[in-house]
């Protein structure tokens, strides 16, 4: 028997843990001894005739897919047209998109034969075993399906109460070593309650022994990754392991870096003292917060004192050796889009290095999802799921809210814009209200737009509204190293004769007379820069700054 994957992501970045978390429980099971797995993999952007024709040609006895917001649609349209050409092969799906009531999605979608809630390491091993008897799946924990005789069969939720005693993912053949980063989940289940997170109600928390962690990150180290990413949604909850996991950690730099959630309310003087003690750069933190507004913050239901969790965000913000970013949530219920755009400036004011704010989106299974109409909330019927209007925000709220979350991430979360949008950000009331209606009346607001284009109208916005921050955009511009010749390098002047060594003071590098040398006048003060000249980096190598009064020239 042939069970193909169909292994769809979002992305080429992304991976997906449950191919090789499942097949791994496999390995040395006998009775699973029979079935050949193969893999067809994809993303929402590939030709779906490419990815049936591939699937086709193998001829597969079994289909199994994960689902999740972004991809169960593509994966519906695949399987539907796989099923027309295959008949007799069977469609099993699995994932967070089926945490909830599956029975209308059995119904409307009858070319799939059973999906599966929970976690599967477990369960479906068991149920390959008999998955010829249909008859028998309702002895398998978390399988749902349409009896014979057109009743429904809910197989309830799949919990791995041993996590600790489950084959690593990385033992299987498919995991994915070729990706940019990998996932290494070290704890299941949370503490928290969130009500709108699928993770809100995993109890029990089950951690992995520290040493099980170490040998596997050693593992992953073999294979030159670089980048881990860390599933644990509980990770400062136990303040002494978190002490443990942070050493661990900092005992794999420079080689590896660590992207972590952490739960800012939750810091102890222990923990903030290794977090102050880390090699730079080893870790990416994830601060969860959802919202500044410790109403909003209890309608859902999640723990923490926002009081904490501000103190201990700006403690995480104030590390150097370190980047962290706070998000935020557009459509809580009793979250008003003023509160959202104050909230950004607060972050700012604190120093996350990003903003990220999303959408909220009524995930299956999930608390808020059930108590909807009670919460006011109206939200799309169809993946992802997104909130259409709040009892706080109604459509032209929710559009305005997107619309700053491509600002943010095309300006505070860019690393060429970064620190200029802050400085505006710190020091202009109107900049977020001005900006975001002087990029959506450009009618640019929802382009992919280039780093030189971005910061082309960031100069003309500033020309227009605050003249006085020209010459800081033009700074950003060069030091981005992007073209000299362009408006925002502002009124550069090159091939200076009167060189004012002595009275310059130089903030970057070491000046040479073999540079190529370069002035920005502004109303106070010159900005010098300079380039090698031997190179074709973009990148300035020498700064300096001299103010008029200073200055013989």
């Amino acid at each position: 028997m042939k069970l193909l994957w169909l292994d769809i992501n979002c992305s080429y970045a992304h991976s997906s843990l449950a191919l090789p978390a499942i097949h791994a429980q496999t390995l040395n099971r006998e009775k699973n001894a029979d079935i050949t797995w193969e893999i067809v993999s994809g993303t929402t952007s590939t030709p779906m005739s490419q990815i049936i024709n591939e699937v086709i040609s193998k001829q597969p006895d079994i289909i199994a897919a994960t689902c999740w917001l972004f991809t169960i649609e593509n994966i519906i349209h695949l399987t539907g047209r796989i099923k027309a050409l295959l008949p007799k092969c069977l469609i099993l799906l699995g994932g967070p998109e089926f945490l909830g009531d599956n029975e209308f999605f059995l119904r409307i979608n009858r070319f799939v034969d059973g999906v599966f809630r929970g976690e599967g390491e477990e369960e479906v091993p068991k149920w390959l075993d008999i998955i010829n008897r249909k008859q028998e799946w309702d002895k398998i924990k978390g399988v749902c399906y349409l009896r014979e005789n057109g009743s429904y069969h809910d197989g309830g939720l799949a919990r791995v109460i041993e996590f600790d005693k489950l084959t690593p993912p990385e033992k299987s053949c498919f995991f994915d070593w070729s990706k940019p980063f990998v996932q290494l989940e070290t704890t299941r289940g949370c503490f928290n309650t969130c009500a709108f997170c699928v993770s809100g109600g995993e109890k029990p928390v089950r951690s992995l022994p520290i040493e099980t962690v170490r040998e596997r990150i050693s593992d992953i180290h073999r294979h030159g990754i670089q980048n881990i990413r860390i599933l644990d949604r509980t990770f400062n909850y136990n303040s002494e392991r978190a002490k443990e996991m942070l050493k661990l950690f900092a005992s794999f730099a420079p080689d590896i870096r660590f992207h972590l959630e952490i739960h800012p309310a939750l810091l102890t003087d222990e923990i903030r003292n290794i977090l102050q003690s880390m090699p730079e750069g080893v870790l990416h933190l994830e601060a969860g917060i959802q919202s500044l507004r410790s109403d909003v913050l209890k309608t859902a239901r999640r723990a923490g004192s926002l009081e904490k969790s501000l103190a201990g965000l700006k403690f995480l913000c104030s590390l150097s050796n370190m980047e962290t970013h706070a998000d935020l949530i557009a459509g809580l219920p009793g979250y008003s889009y003023n509160q959202i755009e104050n909230d950004v400036y607060h972050l700012a004011e604190i120093g996350a290095r990003e903003i990220q704010l999303e959408s909220l989106k009524l995930l299956p299974g999930t608390v808020m999802r059930k108590e909807a109409e009670d919460l006011g909330i109206k939200y799309s019927p169809f993946p992802p799921y997104e909130v259409l209007a709040s009892d706080s925000m109604n459509g032209r709220d929710l559009y305005k809210s997107h619309c700053l979350s491509r600002l943010l991430d095309g300006y505070y979360n860019a690393p060429a814009w970064h620190q200029i949008t802050r400085d505006l950000l710190k020091e202009e009331p109107d900049f977020l209200s001005l900006f975001l209606d002087y990029l959506t009346k450009s009618d640019v607001i929802e382009s992919p737009l280039s780093v030189e284009k971005r910061g082309t109208l960031l100069f003309s916005f500033c020309r227009q509204f605050f003249p006085k921050w020209k010459t800081k955009v033009s700074l950003a511009w060069i030091r981005a190293g992007l073209s000299l010749k362009k408006e925002p390098a502002g009124q550069l002047f090159s091939k200076e004769k009167n060189i004012p060594e002595k009275d310059w003071i130089v903030t970057k590098g070491l000046y040479t007379s073999h540079l190529r040398l370069y002035r920005l006048p502004d109303t106070d003060k010159n900005y010098w820069f300079g380039f090698d000249a031997d190179s074709q980096n973009r990148f300035p190598i020498f700064e300096a700054e001299l103010t008029h009064r200073d200055s013989n020239m």
